[in-house]
């Protein structure tokens, strides 16, 4: 059974629809906006790493060089590198969305209560 990617011209995010046969006609519609002004990817394929070639990837100095943890943009660059490096462990919908939000300056607090704080500080 084929699993077909799109992206929604809208909202431009990701729809995947799996299908019983190959040469079954598709009618995809966004699941994030209802759209169905859709156009179909690339599919992607599979190069299987070992546990241990993953987490020598990740481990050389040479992926992080532009890394700033001062900076959410950096950061959340260096999540998604991360994110496809471990496949499956790190994907989803919620993990995207919070890397987007980072990117576009969202989400700059990790606890969520501003550039302020709380005040009790002083």
């Amino acid at each position: 059974m084929p699993i077909y990617e799109y992206e929604c011209a809208k909202c431009h995010r990701r729809t995947s629809v799996l299908t019983t046969r190959v040469s079954e006609k598709v009618d995809p519609v966004c699941r994030h906006c209802g759209s169905r002004k859709l156009s179909r990817l690339m599919s992607r394929f599979a190069m299987p790493k070992s546990e241990e070639e993953r987490m020598e990837s990740l481990a050389d100095p040479s992926n992080f060089g532009d890394f700033d943890e001062n900076d959410p943009k950096s950061v959340a660059r260096a999540m998604r590198r991360m994110g496809k490096e471990m496949g499956d462990e790190f994907s989803g919908e919620d993990f995207d969305q919070a890397l987007e939000e980072m990117e576009s300056g969202g989400g700059d607090d990790i606890d969520g209560e501003g550039s302020s704080g709380s005040g009790d500080d002083l």
